[in-house]
């Protein structure tokens, strides 16, 4: 019988907000806001996580805590004698093969925030770029600082869900919230911030291209970490008196507010010393260090700032790696440990050729990309918008109309009226969705 749960609604909540709050929602989202129409483009990107992400977050929450198992089990229980638990394999495969890459760049921010600690990160006239190459080509420091980071999580992960992943949640993401404020009180605080207020915010609807809007829509559901079914595991320790639709709607709040919050931080900050804005690795690794090394105090900001960032990678790493571990603990404390230690030590090993391709593995390319890159690439475009079509075709066809009406009428007369709705949304609209997400992945509509 299966011992692991949640020990509040709340814990729940930190806990799924955090697996879905990652690096994507910090570095690379906001400059997508304000180069593809600012407040536009976050308006048209927060009604599709509501009407997109949100009902895929829902059917996650459904299969879990509708069956209390894991993901492999789950599928299989509510459609015995078929191959739909072949979903739960694929999210298994699809988050090892993420969390592979994920803790290469998870090294990278230990590796940095350590030295924000010391003082030896900011210098005066530095080369941030020429630095940042230089460290992630050391084979050493990518492939230890990669160890690290996998340390950490195992380390939780293996104290179970209420005493490692849920206890980690309480203090990371109220702690990641705090660091954000402190920064946004700086950056706010810097003469000239207000022309990168108005560039992060101003809507220009003129700058809403469709390949924005298809950003915007593929983003609605891989911000919220579906597709993986890291959420079909999460939610399976939840009490099965607590109604979804509050926890659902709570976790695509907090991650619509981080992404402004960040873009609040970044870029009134960047605006007031003259800096352009950019986006992904180089924003954290390059842009910021020589933004924060301008300014007093610089040293502690940036190491509030790596630290926030350290929180957001591992909330989401925990998710990762309990996805495959909870397949094979089924329950069992001792087998939880040694399971963590095992899957942890083998994806830390298939990252390896990852944590390279910067430096003596770089010359390791196919169809011009590095190991780093395809893997990447396999994960975005390819096992996440099949894991969310395949999701949604499962919860639309095949699950059990019984249980579906059990769970949902422990939910708000409001969400009860809109069954029909959501089945509707589930079986026509989102997999057309995830088709077209899926095509332009690949490059390959015609527009």
């Amino acid at each position: 019988m299966k011992s692991e749960q949640w020990s509040s609604k709340l814990g729940f909540i930190l806990a799924s907000a955090g697996s879905a709050i990652g690096l994507g929602a910090i570095w690379k989202f906001p400059n997508v806001v304000a180069t593809s129409g600012g407040g536009a483009f976050f308006l048209v990107f927060a009604l599709f996580t509501l009407g997109i992400g949100l009902p895929l977050l829902l059917a996650e929450f459904l299969i879990g805590r509708s069956t209390g198992k894991e993901a492999v089990s789950a599928y299989r229980h509510l459609a015995p004698g078929s191959r739909w638990h072949w979903i739960g394999y694929l999210g298994m495969a699809t988050c090892s093969l993420l969390l592979s890459f994920y803790s290469v760049v998870g090294g990278w921010i230990v590796l940095y925030f350590l030295r924000g600690v010391s003082g030896t990160l900011l210098e005066a006239n530095r080369d941030y770029g020429a630095f940042f190459g230089q460290t992630t080509a050391d084979p050493w420091a990518a492939v230890l600082s990669q160890a690290a980071f996998m340390l950490l999580t195992i380390v939780v992960v293996a104290q179970g869900v209420k005493q490692g992943i849920e206890r980690a949640s309480r203090i990371m993401m109220p702690g990641l919230f705090l660091l954000f404020l402190v920064l946004i009180v700086r950056s706010l605080s810097l003469p000239g911030m207000e022309a990168g207020l108005v560039y992060f915010l101003k809507p220009d609807f003129s700058q809403l291209s469709s390949e924005a809007v298809l950003y915007a829509l593929g983003q609605s559901f891989f911000c919220l970490s579906v597709g993986g079914s890291c959420m079909v595991t999460y939610s399976s320790y939840l009490s099965k008196q607590e109604p979804l639709g509050k926890p659902a709607v709570s976790v695509v709040g907090l991650n619509l507010m981080t992404s402004l919050m960040a873009g609040i931080a970044i870029f009134p900050a960047l605006f007031a010393l003259g800096m352009k804005p950019v986006e992904g690795p180089g924003l954290l690794f390059v842009t910021l260090p020589a933004v924060f090394e301008q300014l007093p105090y610089g040293s502690v900001f940036i190491t509030v700032f790596l630290a926030l960032f350290l929180f957001a990678t591992l909330t989401s790493a925990f998710s990762l790696l309990e996805i495959v571990v909870a397949a094979f603990a089924h329950g069992d404390a001792a087998r939880r440990r040694k399971m963590c230690w095992l899957i942890g030590s083998i994806i830390f090993a298939l990252g390896v050729p990852s944590a390279l391709s910067f430096g003596i593995g770089k010359d390791i390319v196919w169809m011009g990309k590095t190991v780093f890159d395809l893997a990447d690439f396999a994960v975005s475009n390819v096992l996440l918008p099949l894991g969310v079509l395949l999701i949604s075709v499962f919860v639309g066809y095949r699950f059990p109309m019984s249980i579906l009406r059990e769970e949902w009428s422990k939910m708000s007369p409001w969400w009860r009226k809109g069954l029909g709705v959501y089945l509707f949304l589930l079986r026509f609209v989102l997999p057309i969705i995830v088709l077209i997400v899926f095509l332009n992945g690949m490059n390959w509509l015609p527009f």
